[in-house]
């Protein structure tokens, strides 16, 4: 019989699910903070990620998706379907590579990329090229009406890489837009509209996974948990879209290096 997952209480489920909101928006990792701090907190016995079933996580990953779906999809849609913005191809090159890569390897990502370590280096590396790219693309750039096919596998390469815990799909995709010369708006928002199909598709998945698996114990906990964090996302949403589009991402990549810091040390001292 394979181990059940660690149960959860109320309070310790709608904790991370409010988390769960500003750690989707912000270029931090979502996963990263939804396996970790449980870890790092002592709520959990057994290393991060090594829970063979994690129905929780995706729960607030499914209902997380379907809080910025709901949110950010009209406005998405309204900012970029102007005549000579992004065209299918683009989008279909930023959708190919996680879609390929997920169905390939998510496996195979699990199983060797979900310890300790592995999300601490995701936040780390993940935080020093998105500093980079930040720095190297500057002030003004390109417009996301300006994105063309070349644009769009770049940020579906990025987004490949960040099926990888720690890596973080937002933080990946801000990196390759401003690496690509895009602005910090204009970054912010290609990466939704490149996110936002292939977290609809992981958030359905997710959910079917949740539904056929019946492994959690407590439904309470999960409900609980994935309404939270469709509740702070939504918020989120709503607070700290504008304001990312402005922001420089080098405040986000130092507390990155230190969260990964903290779980290294405490990693080592694990042992």
């Amino acid at each position: 019989m394979p181990p059940a997952e660690p149960t959860r209480s109320l309070r310790q489920a709608v904790s991370l699910g409010l988390i769960q909101g500003p750690s989707e928006l912000l270029p931090i990792s979502s996963s990263a903070h939804t396996q970790l701090l449980p870890w790092l907190a002592g709520w959990d016995s057994s290393p991060a990620g090594e829970d063979p079933s994690r129905s929780f996580e995706l729960a607030l990953h499914g209902a997380a998706a379907l809080a910025l779906a709901l949110e950010m999809a009209g406005p998405l849609r309204r900012r970029l379907g102007a005549p000579g913005g992004p065209g299918a191809l683009t989008g279909a090159l930023a959708l190919a590579p996680p879609a390929i890569a997920g169905l390939a390897l998510r496996g195979v990502i699990e199983r060797r990329l979900s310890g300790p370590r592995a999300q601490a280096a995701g936040l780390i590396c993940g935080a020093v090229a998105m500093a980079l790219a930040d720095r190297r693309a500057g002030g003004p750039g390109r417009e996301a009406g300006q994105a063309r096919p070349l644009d769009g596998l770049a940020l579906g390469i990025a987004q490949a890489l960040a099926l990888a815990p720690g890596v973080s799909r937002n933080g990946a995709t801000l990196t390759a837009a401003r690496w690509r010369g895009f602005s910090r708006a204009s970054s912010q928002q290609l990466s939704w509209a490149a996110g936002l199909p292939v977290m609809a598709g992981a958030g359905a998945a997710d959910a079917l996974l949740v539904l056929r698996g019946g492994r959690a114990r407590d439904v309470r906990a999960l409900l609980g948990g994935a309404g939270a964090a469709f509740l702070s996302t939504r918020l989120s949403a709503r607070v700290l879209a504008a304001r990312l589009e402005r922001c420089a991402l080098w405040p986000y990549a130092i507390y990155r290096c230190l969260l990964g810091g903290l779980v290294l040390l405490r990693a080592r001292s694990a042992q």
